[in-house]
């Protein structure tokens, strides 16, 4: 009787006929094909087929399976250059400690030593011991991708790949630029990519790739179903600009701090984002920025909300100095702006220590008893603990500890190839060699210019204006007054480092890679500590050549800049000429004529010759001038 009725509804039997109608086709269809041989695909599809397995086959092989030794966890990571360097996150090495073991889909395990963490961004750096010849994964540039774009996640999730090979889930960018809030944590995850391919836990640290098998992004976050850590089809990967804005600093071995521009903002109801309030003592402040102004650029990307701010600040390393338009009582302005850390060094440890990865999502009975959904980090594994057990004899090799560092061994390394590029271009210096620099050339306005730098004298004549720094406090002063005298602290440092060595120079470490200026490619930065300086020297990533000395007084102040002008890459050539900069503002340039490394005796001799015969000059000049006006004003009377 049911059924009758349902018939004689008009829209059901509509839809009856329409069944009966495909079917009908459907099977003449398939006889059709079947009368003329096997069923073909169109040309289109079975290309788009090729390059959807190509591209599989080209991600699989960097695909990395992370294992903690004892079985207290893992989860996934990609490798990204041929000698074993891999990313992963923080929240999937940190209960490995310095040791873990890798696997790729060509069925070898590796051991792997930690090299460097942040903790906010949730990236970790670790590098496979064994081979020069990985396969590593393609470099994709995060900021083309779009919502709709095909995707793929390819990661070792539930740490089920016990035969090292990886899953591969295909799906959709969902969403771009997504912020997340650290939500309590120290994690904070900006600008990242939002897809539906499936994400579950063990696929952290894992590699998103764009159809063609480029790496996108590395996966961190999904939203799961607390109760059954189901995946719901939202998860989440720190975008690949993101890390490769980091991956200088990661190779510091260090533990890497976030960025902030010393200010709060707000979106504006009329459109645009407001300074809500700044801090006076950043360098934002030192660059006009006030209460009101609207932000209009950073580091070269348009911000329309707070949100957007957020978003490029969340993706910077702290210490960068980037470039910032804003716009303040009808004025635009151009400039660059030294970003601020999130954190002390301290508190940043602190909270790292308590950033260990949150407990998995568990049955615990509550009322109402049903599912709700909620944010997990998916990579850890049930039980997941502290590694342990042997540590192999290769691992320790390539690892040291050290408080602020992940890993200072691999800091030592990156000292050891500055300073060799420091010591094989000009002006040369060997270890253990005390000399002094003489350096002769003008001003553009014609004036002479002399300087001396040695262990016993600093001296700088320019014109008819000598200076000479007797004590620390009289360099102190010249970077405070920003003089142009700022070059004799820069110059010396750059001379002793070469004698001394990274060892002996004071407390250095290399810092990481960061824009100079504001301009890419990112340089190289090694930070020393000198008395009551702190120096950094900047050099250029492919020639090594030193681009610029900045020596800081107080970290609330500019520092005085020595930037090195050359004709040339050539590491042999001379320098053509020198600037010194504050903030903005140049305040001395000189084109060099000579720049000659002297014995310490003769070289001060001379130097105090040299400048003996300055200050006479200018004394006789002062006296002839006096003489010639007592003169003139005794001819008057």
């Amino acid at each position: 009787m049911r059924t009758e009725s349902v018939l004689s509804n008009r829209p059901a039997k509509l839809l009856l006929g329409l069944l009966v109608w495909g079917c009908s086709s459907l099977c003449v269809l398939f006889a059709a094909e079947a009368a003329e041989g096997p069923l073909k695909l169109s040309p289109l599809l079975a290309e788009a087929e090729e390059q959807r397995i190509q591209g599989i086959e080209r991600a699989m092989p960097s695909t990395v399976c992370v294992f903690v030794p004892g079985g207290g966890g893992g989860g996934s990571g990609v490798l990204i250059s041929p000698d074993g360097y891999a990313l992963t996150n923080f929240h999937v090495s940190s209960p490995a400690g310095n040791y873990m073991r890798c696997g790729l889909s060509d069925g070898n395990i590796y051991d792997a030593v930690i090299i460097g963490i942040d903790p906010v961004g949730d990236l970790a750096l670790i590098r496979l011991l064994g081979r020069d010849d990985f396969p590593y994964a393609e470099i994709a540039d995060s900021r083309k991708a779009k919502a709709g774009d095909w995707c793929m996640v390819i990661g070792n999730p539930f740490l089920l790949a016990s035969n090292l090979q990886p899953t591969v889930t295909w799906g959709i960018l969902s969403g771009v630029s997504r912020y997340q809030y650290p939500s309590g944590t120290l994690l904070e995850y900006a600008d990242c990519l939002q897809t539906d391919a499936s994400i579950n836990p063990g696929n952290s640290g894992g590699p998103l790739y764009s159809a063609d098998g480029r790496l996108l992004g590395i996966v961190g976050r999904a939203s799961f179903e607390k109760r059954g850590r189901v995946n719901v089809g939202v998860g989440y990967a720190i975008s690949i600009n993101q890390a490769m804005n980091f991956l200088g600093y990661l190779h510091s071995g260090r533990i890497v701090d976030h960025a902030t521009l010393g200010a709060t903002v707000a979106t504006d109801s009329e459109g645009g984002v407001r300074v809500s309030n700044i801090l006076e003592s950043s360098d934002a402040y030192r660059r006009g920025l006030r209460y009101s102004a609207e932000i209009i650029e950073i580091d070269g990307r348009v911000v329309h909300t707070a949100n957007d701010v957020q978003n490029v600040l969340a993706t910077l390393p702290s210490g960068w100095r980037v470039k910032i338009v804003y716009r303040n009582e009808g004025q635009t302005v151009h400039t660059l702006v030294r970003l601020r850390s999130v954190h002390g060094q301290d508190e940043l440890l602190t909270k790292m220590a308590g950033a260990m990865p949150p407990p998995p999502p568990r049955e615990v009975p509550k009322k109402g008893g049903d599912d709700e959904d909620g944010e997990s980090t998916p990579g850890d594994h049930p039980g997941a603990k502290s590694g342990a057990g042997d540590v192999p004899a290769a691992v320790l090799a390539v690892y040291e500890e050290r408080r602020g560092f992940a890993n200072y061994f691999a800091n030592q390394q990156k000292q050891n190839d500055f300073i060799g590029g420091l010591r094989t271009q000009f002006p040369r210096g060997a270890a253990g060699d005390s000399v002094a620099w003489s350096i002769k050339g003008k001003t553009p306005d014609g004036q002479e210019v002399f300087i001396y730098v040695s262990d016993q004298r600093l001296s700088m004549v320019v014109g008819e204006t000598p200076i000479e720094a007797v004590t620390k406090m009289d360099l102190y002063d010249s970077v405070e007054g920003r003089s142009f005298a700022g070059a004799l602290p820069a110059l010396d440092a750059w001379r002793r480092m070469l004698a001394k060595g990274p060892k002996k120079f004071g407390e250095t470490v290399y810092w990481g890679t960061m824009p100079l200026a504001g301009e890419r490619p990112l340089r190289d930065c090694v930070v020393g500590s000198d008395g009551e300086f702190e120096i950094r020297w900047m050099t250029h990533p492919s020639s090594k050549l030193i681009e610029c000395v900045e020596v800081f007084a107080d970290r609330d102040e500019d520092p005085a800049e020595l930037w090195v002008v050359r004709d040339s890459d050539d590491p042999a050539n001379m320098p053509a000429g020198l600037e010194i900069r504050y903030g903005i503002d140049s305040v001395f340039q000189m084109k060099v004529d000579s720049w000659e490394a002297l014995e310490e005796q003769k070289s001060a001799e001379d130097a105090g010759d040299a400048s003996d015969k300055k200050r006479d000059a200018a004394d006789k000049a002062s006296s002839d001038d006096t003489t010639a006006k007592q003169n003139q004003s005794e001819t008057q009377g």
